[in-house]
């Protein structure tokens, strides 16, 4: 199938097991996978450290998460790619060294501006780690029962990985310091590094070339729109700069679309997008990590701003959710045998929007316990349910040559949505009550695409 193809893509092939030990193959993919994601969420509740210690303003401490989120998004396609030209077992090893030793850089940085350009170096690293170790998923586990328990994993971590890192966050940047987060991938990184040669199977090569205008149209399209959202909170919509840059956002996506067309080898298959039950999981996806990651951001910051808590404080304030979250995920493999997975994901985006609606509603006045605590309860039920599922049906149907691009597309989607999502909340309100209300917004439009595409799309792909 070429990459114009309007067809449905085939049923994947059954794939052949990796050789070696699933098992441990796993723990190793999942612990790769906590990293990255981990990474995006610890540096939120030592934010206030940070600006403190290095003097960042306003601008500068957004970008310490924008300058990774963009890097990490726009260049995930061009590490899947790596990852079907190169062999998955390299290019994980080589996101793995370029990431710890990134992580090291951002523990050591003296200043702000070090800072922002090795929180960027990280996300290349983690564009490149991250699609390895779905595709290395992918390729391992066949499609059956064992894929379902994995990818609910995969998808459990990519929820508890946030909840986790706020918490120790929290924790590091009171008890000890912002920099400790980071510093501690190095040994990670390199027990990771020896377990990972003695434990991944060697992949051939692909023959094949990078398509880098596919990579930096991918990127340059987001960080526009990201500019235009953060320029429309400074300066209101009708500012000629926010219409410019958003202008621009789009065009640049236009363009990567007529780019992928053309290309002989491009890095974003559209193929991908001719099943349906896949496009609703990447708009559900995008929407969803972008109003989680607007909850995760301007909740630690109303409860440190507003209510004065100290960070560790603010931290630990995620518990409910992470622990809900925590326990749901593990009892989405043993609900997939009477529930289809895409039904659980409707229903926990149902919980979902209840509970950031019902955080819509909080003032200085209501208790923690039933403004904050409740909510977050919902929204971890919510998100324990929902990630397992959306995983599965970002790579569902994918044929073996496609999994590296699929397994992009799913993480792609996932960062640049944390990005545009968190942009777009911080300019269409500055209250907390108000931000909450506008991320329920957006998960009530992933549920709409949950019902429009993913539930039919997997009906017609078991039939």
């Amino acid at each position: 199938m070429t990459s114009t193809s309007t067809t449905a893509a085939p049923p994947e092939a059954p794939a052949a097991p990796a050789p070696g030990r699933p098992g441990a193959i796993l723990a190793l993919v999942l612990v790769g996978y906590f990293m990255v994601i981990l990474d995006n969420s610890i540096v939120i509740t030592g934010l206030p450290h940070i600006r403190a210690e290095l003097g960042l303003g306003a601008g500068g401490t957004a970008w310490v998460q924008d300058a990774y989120l963009l890097t990490f998004g726009g260049l995930l396609l061009l590490g899947a790619r790596a990852g079907d030209l190169l062999g998955r077992r390299r290019t994980f090893v080589l996101g793995l060294v370029l990431f710890a030793l990134a992580s090291v850089a951002v523990g050591l940085a003296p200043t702000g501006a070090w800072l922002i350009a090795a929180r960027a170096v990280q996300g290349l690293g983690a564009a490149v780690l991250a699609p390895a170790t779905l595709a290395l998923l992918t390729a391992t586990f066949p499609e059956g029962p064992e894929r379902v328990r994995a990818t609910a994993a995969y998808g459990a971590v990519a929820g508890i990985g946030a909840s986790v890192g706020l918490v120790a966050g929290g924790l590091l940047a009171d008890l000890l310091t912002w920099r400790a987060g980071f510093l501690i991938n190095l040994p990670v990184g390199a027990v990771m590094l020896v377990a990972g040669l003695r434990l991944l199977p060697q992949t051939p090569r692909t023959p094949g070339r990078f398509d880098v205008p596919g990579a930096l149209l991918a990127t340059a399209g987001p960080a526009a729109l990201v500019y235009g959202f953060v320029e429309a909170g400074d300066a209101g919509w009708a500012s000629p700069v926010t219409i410019a840059f958003l202008t621009l956002g789009v065009l640049l996506l236009g363009a990567l679309v007529a780019t992928e067309r053309r290309a002989a080898q491009p890095v974003l298959p559209l193929g991908l997008f001719a099943d349906r039950e896949r496009v609703g999981a990447y708009v559900a996806r995008g929407l969803f990590i972008g109003a989680m990651m607007s909850f995760f951001l301007f909740t630690s910051q109303y409860l440190q701003d507003e209510r004065g808590w100290s960070a560790l404080a603010a931290g630990v304030a995620y518990f409910p959710m992470t622990v809900v979250n925590f326990a749901v995920a593990l009892a989405v493999p043993r609900l997939r045998r009477r529930v289809s997975g895409p039904a659980l994901l409707v229903a926990g985006l149902v919980l979902a929007v209840v509970g950031l609606g019902w955080l819509g509603l909080v003032q200085d006045s209501t208790s923690y316990l039933a403004g904050i605590a409740l909510p977050m309860v919902l929204i971890g039920a919510g998100q324990g349910l929902a990630f397992g599922p959306l995983t599965a049906s970002g790579i569902a149907r994918v044929t073996p040559d496609r999994a590296g691009a699929a397994s992009g597309v799913v993480n792609s989607v996932h960062q640049l949505g944390g990005a545009l999502g968190t942009s777009l909340v911080l300019a269409v309100s500055a209250t907390y009550p108000g931000a909450m209300l506008v991320g329920a917004a957006l998960l009530a439009g992933a549920l709409v695409a949950a019902l429009g595409l993913v539930l039919p799309g997997s009906r017609q792909g078991r039939a």
